[in-house]
């Protein structure tokens, strides 16, 4: 979900024109380059090192959005495949009440 809504901030921000500001960790003020799995969520190389994060499993920012944006994609497939096939139904439905 966070990773959604650092996509569609940073497409509307591009859209508009505006220039597209790399987010940054609130608490340190430094750039987030690496995906915490446990807690999905971005943070930076300071947190990485602190005790909250230091068991957890870390991705590269560029790793954990190409692997979210693969599961987006067959989530997405799966949802127009079940589309045809209810489309399909409508269609043989309507058929049949005609």
């Amino acid at each position: 979900a966070r990773v959604l809504e650092i996509a569609k901030r940073l497409s509307l921000q591009a859209a508009r024109g505006e220039t597209v500001e790399e987010e940054g960790c609130e608490r340190h003020r430094e750039p987030l380059k690496v995906f915490c799995k446990d807690d999905e969520a971005f943070i930076c190389m300071v947190c990485r090192e602190s005790r909250a994060h230091r068991s957890h499993t870390m991705l590269p920012v560029q790793d954990a959005v190409q692997e979210y944006k693969e599961q987006i994609q067959a989530h997405l497939q799966a949802l127009k495949e079940e589309r045809d096939k209810l489309l399909g139904f409508r269609e043989v439905e309507m058929r049949r009440s005609w």
